[in-house]
């Protein structure tokens, strides 16, 4: 074999595998291309619902008696005489007795007091007809005053004719004279006597105050209940003296019973329509608090364990001033005849001391569009449109009540909201709506006026 032959021979084998190696390459299969899928995420939803509405603040405070009686000693003594109820605790009709102290010493100064007045009228009806006969005295002394003087007169045109002596008309003019002196005492007698009329008018006058004074002084010997109340701490003994002025008991009056709780000013503030919150501010007086607040309804509520008392109440007034570290406002409820409420091993009488739940509801607002807090996400609420999208809505709250908000605008009845958390939220991708019905059915009755357990 020659030369050229052997190398052709060494040669095609090597082209041949090239060849084949080529051809593997270029005819080799790519990858396989895997399907994309779109991702859907599963979250809760609910149904927005327009509700009717019951707007509501409550606080938390402690029952005390709207009135408060503190039984002083008005004046002194020695006490004669204590009711046998006299005890902390009990309850006392209006008008009871309950304290007697020894009426003697005032008894005496009425009587001493109305003979004195007695003895002035005497005095006065004495002076009436002394006036009177000082009058007629006047009147036939003035006559002979009148006779006098003419036999005067006579005696001088005698003496003038020589027909008498001086000494016989001396005598006459000196008894002339004698008559006019004593009509002169008759009438400044009778001219004093209106000054001594005034000076007793004055004195019976002056008795009169005194003896009512004095009257006064007897009846409060008696300490008897202002109205109907229950006692609170007592400590008094028959034959205690008492100095005037001394504090002996307390006694809460049981017509009303008040409770002061407190607010955050825009919880009070969502229970008014839009008029009514421009009227209302921090330093409001009382009256335009009642007018703002007079169809707010209130109801009591007392929780000891799994036992619960309820009574229905009314707004009576604000307090004077906000707190200055809490910036909460204080407001009186009061509860109307808190013991004639009572039902025996049911509700008992609102007390004082009772720790209560006081809630404010205002009027009914129809077709209030509610959603949870938990739902608002940065002032934006995600829906879902009608391809079950994932979108992102702004919304303007009205106000914030318990677990719900209170939709202003950006939302409507009846669209579909994301309750659960949905990050990473993705705005366009594809959601499985699953229907929270229980929150749902919550929401209404807690936005409805049901309280949350």
């Amino acid at each position: 074999m020659n030369k050229a032959l052997r190398r052709i021979l060494t040669i095609l084998p090597i082209a041949a595998a090239v060849i084949l190696v080529a051809y593997l390459v270029t005819h080799r299969p790519g990858p396989a291309k895997k399907q994309v899928e779109e991702s859907i995420r599963t979250l809760r939803v609910i149904t927005v619902p327009a509700v009717d509405l019951i707007p509501r603040a409550i606080g938390y405070g402690v029952a005390g008696p709207g009135l408060i009686w503190e039984a002083v000693a008005e004046v002194k003594g020695t006490v004669n005489f204590v009711d046998p109820r006299l005890k902390s605790g009990q309850l006392i009709e209006a008008g009871t007795v309950l304290v007697q102290i020894d009426p003697s010493e005032y008894r005496l100064s009425v009587a001493r007091l109305e003979a004195q007045i007695e003895e002035t009228k005497a005095k006065r009806a004495e002076l009436v007809e002394d006036e009177k006969n000082i009058g007629n005295l006047i009147a036939i002394e003035s006559r002979s005053l009148e006779l006098a003087q003419k036999t005067l007169e006579r005696k001088v045109e005698a003496l003038a004719r020589n027909a008498i002596s001086q000494d016989e008309v001396d005598r006459e003019e000196r008894n002339f004279l004698q008559q006019k002196q004593q009509v002169q005492q008759l009438s400044n007698s009778l001219a004093l006597i209106p000054a001594k009329k005034k000076a007793l008018e004055s004195s019976l006058a002056m008795l009169r105050s005194d003896l009512e004074q004095a009257e006064n002084d007897l009846a409060k010997t008696k300490i008897a209940a202002p109205y109907d109340c229950r006692l609170g701490e007592v400590s008094l003994d028959v034959g205690q003296f008492l100095p005037a002025g001394q504090l002996l008991f307390q006694a809460h009056g049981i017509e009303v019973a008040e409770i002061e709780s407190r607010f955050r000013i825009e919880e009070l503030r969502h229970l008014l329509g839009e008029e009514k919150r421009k009227r209302f501010l921090p330093g409001m007086s009382t009256g335009i608090f009642a007018q703002l607040f007079g169809d707010i309804r209130v109801f009591v509520s007392l929780q000891s364990g799994d036992w619960s008392a309820h009574w229905q109440g009314r707004v009576d007034r604000l307090r004077e001033s906000v707190d200055s570290g809490t910036r909460e406002m204080r407001v009186v409820a009061a509860v109307d005849d808190p013991y004639e409420k009572a039902i025996p091993g049911l509700r008992p009488p609102l007390t004082a001391g009772m720790f209560c739940r006081v809630e404010l509801q205002a009027p009914i607002r129809a077709g209030s569009v509610v959603i949870p807090r938990s739902a608002i996400h940065n002032g934006s609420v995600f829906v879902l449109d009608r391809q079950n999208l994932l979108q992102a809505r702004k919304v303007v709250a009205d106000f914030v009540q318990s677990e719900f908000v209170v939709i202003k605008s950006g939302l409507l009845a009846g669209e579909t909201i994301i309750v659960s958390d949905p990050s990473p939220a993705i705005i366009g991708m594809k959601v499985a709506p699953v229907a929270d019905e229980e929150l749902e059915e919550r929401l209404i009755a807690v936005s409805q006026g049901e309280r949350a357990e």
